[in-house]
């Protein structure tokens, strides 16, 4: 392969790391399982924290703790993070924390949780796309001009469906979730590239805090303190809260991060194909959110359309 096109390959998620191959079995197959099973879950764990903490500060707080724990347990084994870490960390939690979560936090008040994921489904389609941008070189083919076009078609339900359902100031809700999405989907280019690569632990911890800390500012410039008040808070609000923090934070993400360095970010973004399943189901048994015939439609072409554009992306820079 020529640099460009080794260049292509490894920012669309083409190229596998040298180290995967060392990696226990047991240890990647869980890996998969948390972001595939615990990532699908916590769309639902979302709608339910914020039913009565507010959004940005929910994102905040929970991923102020995952942080704090984290760092404590990298520092008591001696790591100290390097300056150029932590402006690197400020980057990737600006666009995976600030930007991602706290528009999909805020989103979960108005679009279902089923919904949300299905939007946040098209993450692959993304990057390729910003790869290729980046890149300066369109390589296209059959598998992603449909895998494209079917995701286009699939969203664009999903929207003008969920935007009539929640009318109003939550109509913009849909549009807050695709917005997260493409900010995660740059997040995910700049970590394979930043100071951080090469350690999932440093990258999650750092990465945490310094997504919070921004939250948690645009939490107090949005006024969210001010009518934040615990003792409203329910029962359920607050275990999806520390589901969150544990699971969705520090062993998914952290197992995510992992996942990064040893494989390609398109093998990794497989978890959009399971997470919506996931999502829509839980949404449907415990959260009462109901699967139509126009989601379920958009369910099997957002999710098709991821299918196909890996699938095209793999046949494009297949290494022989």
């Amino acid at each position: 392969m020529s640099d460009t096109t080794q260049t292509i390959a490894a920012s669309a998620g083409l190229l596998k790391t040298k180290e995967a191959g060392n990696a226990p079995r047991i240890q990647v197959i869980l890996a998969f399982l948390a972001i595939y099973l615990i990532w699908g879950s916590t769309y639902l764990a979302i709608r339910y924290a914020v039913e009565t903490i507010p959004p940005l500060v929910t994102a905040g707080f929970r991923h102020l703790i995952a942080g704090t724990i984290l760092l404590s347990w990298l520092l008591v084994k001696g790591q100290r993070p390097s300056r150029a870490q932590v402006l690197a960390s400020v980057v990737i939690g600006f666009f995976f924390f600030l930007i991602g979560h706290g528009s999909l936090h805020w989103a979960e008040q108005y679009v279902p949780s089923g919904t949300a994921s299905l939007l946040i489904a098209i993450e692959p389609i993304i990057v390729f796309l910003m790869s290729s941008a980046g890149a300066r070189v369109w390589r296209v083919n059959g598998l992603l001009v449909g895998g494209i076009l079917s995701g286009l078609i699939g969203v664009g339900i999903l929207v003008s469906g969920a935007s009539l359902g929640a009318g109003g100031h939550g109509a913009l809700g849909p549009f807050a979730v695709l917005l997260g999405a493409m900010s995660w989907s740059y997040g995910i280019i700049y970590s394979r590239k930043s100071k951080l690569s090469g350690n999932p632990l440093l990258l999650s911890a750092l990465s945490l805090l310094a997504g919070a800390v921004m939250l948690l500012t645009a939490a107090a410039l949005a006024g969210e303190f001010k009518s934040f008040r615990i003792a409203s808070v329910t029962p359920r609000s607050w275990a999806s809260l520390g589901y969150l923090i544990v699971f969705g934070s520090i062993i998914a993400f952290t197992a995510y991060n992992w996942l990064l360095e040893h494989y390609s970010p398109t093998l990794v973004a497989t978890h959009t194909y399971v997470n919506p399943v996931v999502a829509v189901l839980l949404g449907w048994l415990l959260g009462g959110e109901a699967i139509t015939v126009s989601v379920a439609m958009a369910a099997t072409m957002v999710v098709g359309a991821v299918v196909l554009v890996d699938r095209g992306t793999n046949k494009l820079y297949h290494l022989r």
